[in-house]
């Protein structure tokens, strides 16, 4: 893998990732290859897809789909360039032709994306090569997929995936869902109801009716249910849904007033939640299986929006106890907690990278509101974004990118759903049939 293909995209990726490995570099080279990050600025990759090759009758329309679809999703990243077709010197007619890469380079590609696909009754296959154009070499073995004609929008993300895994050497996020509140009406008689779509909008699938309200959906660790707070009952009680059946389930949490503010432990057999007792507001810890509870805070003051670490081990939450609204964290079992934001302003709705090595926020301050990311112990503050109202904040599963909710101001105001990338760059609206907010990113599908 050769250094000019990677520092063309690299540099200028987010400075707190200051060093990055690239194992394919430190084999052509004989020894490990560091890039150090010092530019703030990205010049994205030139990448040219000439559309895939059909290679059995019918199949035009699915292989032009699956191409198109999956430079769409480099594009998206903000760190890739897609060069037009219509620049190119040389064309492809056959998924076995050899490569010419002098044609390719003289429009000054640097990455080159081929493919066939073949439709055998409701079945798809989708071959693909990537090639680096400058060293004039294949990046990684070429790969298969099947699947069948309705989920040919997973295949094209799924080699979008391994595109951009194998020139960043991170893991890719396209192939993955989020689920969110859908919202329909006006702004003082909003109709709510839980969706579920992929990463990009398309694919739109409800949950719920909107017979009543709902908020915080979040998926479990394993995408494949989904915890929520829900007023079915008059009032606020945990419930999770599967995605795959629809099938609803109430969460046997403490007896309280409200529980709200749910999230699945990492294994999914644990539910951690606010939950209002006596006037109170404390975060607890309920055992799915054995009903147990356990009681994480006690002090006389409000928290909530509990957060695990990856690893299981820490939460980090809001809290008041300081006076106003800051973000602490502490051992799953309980304890001291620990103060981690010292900012001017209020901090909310903190969420644990899978990375693990950072926490998103919701910060007001100076009548805005702003995405934030801050590292574990609280240093590095930045702010990402800034509106009337900016909140609740989501990962991408590798932790690249956060999703967000992004609401207009007045009386026609209404919520949208937004990404941003962790370094501030490339912010874009993500397109949903109606109203969105709340949103949270669930893992890539298996």
């Amino acid at each position: 893998m050769t250094h000019r293909l990677f520092a063309n995209l690299l540099a200028g990726l987010l400075v707190a990732f200051a060093a990055m490995w690239l194992a394919g570099a430190a084999a052509a080279q004989g020894g490990p290859l560091r890039i150090t990050v010092t530019d703030p600025n990205v010049e994205p990759l030139p990448f040219a897809i000439p559309a895939f090759e059909a290679e059995t009758a019918g199949a035009e329309g699915l292989a032009s789909d699956i191409s198109r679809l999956v430079a769409q999703d480099l594009v998206n990243t903000g760190l890739f360039r897609e060069i037009p077709s219509t620049a190119f010197v040389s064309q492809l007619t056959s998924f076995a032709q050899p490569v010419a890469y002098t044609d390719w380079r003289t429009i000054n590609a640097q990455a080159l994306i081929t493919g066939a696909v073949a439709v055998n009754g409701g079945q798809v296959t989708v071959k693909f090569r990537l090639y680096d154009v400058f060293s004039g070499q294949e990046l990684g073995a070429g790969q298969q997929l099947v699947g069948t004609t309705d989920g040919w929008r997973r295949m094209a993300h799924k080699v979008a995936d391994q595109v951009y895994s194998r020139i960043t050497g991170e893991s890719g996020y396209f192939d993955s869902r989020v689920v969110f509140v859908s919202e329909t009406g006006p702004k003082n008689d909003r109709r709510k109801r839980l969706a579920i779509m992929d990463y990009d909008g398309a694919n739109v699938q409800y949950l719920t009716d909107s017979g009543s309200i709902v908020l915080a959906p979040r998926f479990s660790p394993t995408g494949d249910r989904v915890i929520y707070t829900s007023w079915d009952s008059g009032f606020p009680r945990i419930n999770a849904i599967d995605v795959g059946t629809v099938s609803r389930q109430q969460i046997p949490v403490q007896a309280g007033e409200m529980a709200f503010s749910p999230r699945f432990s990492r294994d999914g057999r644990q539910v951690i939640y606010s939950l209002s007792e006596g006037g109170n507001i404390d975060i607890w810890r309920t055992d799915i299986t054995t009903g147990q509870h356990q009681r994480l805070t006690s002090a006389p003051s409000i928290e909530t929006a509990p957060s695990l670490s990856p690893d299981g081990q820490r939460i980090v939450f809001e809290s008041d106890r300081s006076g106003s609204q800051q973000l602490y964290v502490m051992p799953v079992t309980g304890g001291e907690p620990q103060r981690i934001s010292f900012g001017e302003g209020r901090y909310g709705s903190p969420v644990w990278s899978p990375r693990g090595d950072m926490i998103a926020f919701t910060k007001q301050h100076a009548g805005r509101f702003h995405i934030g990311v801050m590292r574990t112990d609280g240093s590095e503050e930045r702010l990402l974004t800034a509106s009337f109202l900016d909140e609740g904040p989501t990962w991408s599963p590798n932790g690249r990118v956060l999703m967000f909710s992004r609401e207009t101001q007045g009386a026609d105001g209404a919520p949208a759903i937004y990404s941003v990338d962790v370094s501030g760059r490339n912010l874009r609206r993500v397109t949903t049939p109606a109203f969105a907010s709340d949103p949270s990113w669930g893992p890539l599908q298996p």
